[in-house]
């Protein structure tokens, strides 16, 4: 049996099974069109035998010992290191990233898991004072219960394990609905692993389904406390309707706008370096991906012909040859949508320094430059390899075309000097910025998130400890209270 059909089916309470819905989600490769699995979706009833199994094992999973819980995370790491070589193939295969892509996402995910298991033991209660004389005031900090996953399809299994493993070592269940572009790595491997680290049935639990199966189902169902959601901030606005007209907490990740910006004072070649890997890395899709490279006017002209030069000789195609740089993107609609947006461009008056063409899937990159200040493109997240080059006059300037984005996760800035780096960064209205370095940055220590349109909530590190527990005030009066009647 094939990596693919071991892992394409429903787990529900420590189960694999298939799904009741009257279709099937097909995985293809974006690259060949080859069919990986089919999968028969989970209906509504489904949903529901999911969450009440995660209802059922978290009690128990809650009380046990912190150092239990880490050790099934640290053997689910050891499950990664073994399975590494086939989640690298299979991250290929299911993605269309290069093989870099696929060795980035699993070693960050594994990171992951090791901060995972750090955090099964830092939760813990504190006592505090009182105004109240014989008082005790002490509180605890506990799991929330059930956490939603709604996975994406760029790194499914990094993002989406960025919200399991912290549930899990907090004491919490999950149920995750996986991108229908990627149900294996986001998913039935995440099932898999936990399984084979000894984990408890019922405490991960994956229905690959759609909402045009369920509808809202997988959001208002009343077990769930927390819904973990990425994707763009279209949908993120819907689950954060819907979820918060529940009293549920969401934890948002969405589309991102993020802008590298060039000061007149920057290494040019080593600012070009980092503006193609912002750009381009796995052909653009990724939320905190440079949409706009914003370069000083001082030093446009020789930034411009350097990039451009550097665009125009990465290889697109096969994502398994070692040599590609760009494979395809994830399906056809969006190929399709990436030469509408780069035409409408061009009609607006853009000229381009380098056009790619479009061969099914395959999006070869584009530079645009002199795109009209009131094009809407400006504002959009582009998901794809096409790159917009902004001149601007000054760091005033910059610092206005950047903050006009609805959007605010992430960018980059660089210069000579560090300091200034640092004075602009804090000057942008973004939950991420990064100096001298590309735009696209995650490290399991440190709080992720965005600001505006990016969304709501962080991850990671000590951040992730608050979106997956709750806090709960006991207070012991050891003396005797007077009443007032």
């Amino acid at each position: 049996m094939s990596f693919f059909q071991e892992l394409a089916d429903q787990y529900i309470d420590g189960e694999w099974r298939t799904g009741t819905g009257s279709w099937d989600i097909i995985d293809f490769n974006p690259y060949n069109g080859e069919k990986l699995a089919a999968i028969t979706i989970a209906t509504a009833a489904e949903v529901d035998l999911a969450y009440r199994a995660a209802e059922r094992a978290q009690g128990e999973w809650a009380t046990a010992s912190p150092y239990r819980r880490r050790d099934v995370l640290e053997r689910a790491l050891r499950v990664t290191e073994e399975l590494a070589g086939e989640i690298v193939e299979a991250s290929i295969d299911e993605l269309g990233g290069t093989r870099s892509k696929a060795e980035y996402e699993l070693a960050l995910t594994q990171e992951f898991l090791r901060e995972a298991a750090r955090q099964a033991l830092s939760p813990d209660g504190r006592i505090l004072p009182s105004a109240v004389d014989g008082k005790e005031n002490r509180l605890y900090r506990l799991p929330v219960g059930v956490v939603g996953v709604i996975g994406p399809f760029n790194f499914p299994f990094l993002v989406t394990m960025k919200s399991v493993a912290p549930a899990l070592a907090l004491g919490n269940a999950v149920v995750i609905k996986p991108n229908q572009n990627a149900p294996v790595l986001g998913g039935g491997l995440i099932a898999k692993i936990f399984e084979e680290a000894g984990l408890p049935a019922g405490l991960v639990n994956v229905v690959v389904t759609d909402i045009a199966e369920i509808g809202d189902a997988f959001i208002v169902h009343p077990v769930p406390k927390v819904i973990s959601f990425t994707g763009s901030d279209r949908v993120g606005r819907h689950v954060a309707a819907t979820a918060g007209g529940l009293f549920k907490r969401t934890i948002l990740g969405l589309s991102g706008n993020g802008a590298l910006v060039v000061l007149d004072d920057a290494d040019i070649d080593y600012a070009v370096d980092a503006a193609v890997h912002s750009r381009f890395v796995y052909q653009g899709q990724v939320c905190m991906a440079a949409n706009r490279i914003l370069v000083d006017r001082k030093v446009a002209a020789e930034f411009t012909e350097k990039f451009s030069a550097r665009v125009a000789a990465l290889k697109t195609g096969d994502p398994r040859e070692a040599d590609t740089c760009i494979g395809p993107v994830i399906n056809t609609f969006h190929a399709d949508s990436l030469a509408a947006l780069v035409d409408q461009a061009l009609a607006e008056g853009a000229q381009a320094t380098v056009r790619g063409r479009v061969r099914g899937n395959l999006v070869e990159p584009t530079v645009l430059t002199g795109l009209p200040d009131d094009s809407p493109l400006h504002a959009q997240e582009i998901f794809g390899p096409v790159a917009l080059l902004v001149p601007f006059d000054g760091e005033d300037d910059a610092v206005r075309i950047v903050n006009e984005s609805p959007y605010g996760l992430s960018g980059a800035v660089h210069t000579e000097s560090t300091e200034r780096g640092v004075r602009f960064a804090q000057r942008v209205h973004s939950g991420m910025f990064h100096v001298n370095d590309s735009t696209v940055q995650d490290d399991p220590g440190i709080a992720f998130g965005g600001e505006k349109n990016s969304g709501l909530g962080r991850l990671n590190g000590d951040a992730a400890v608050e979106a997956f527990t709750t806090q709960k005030w006991i207070s012991v009066q050891h003396g005797r209270s007077v009443f007032p009647f």
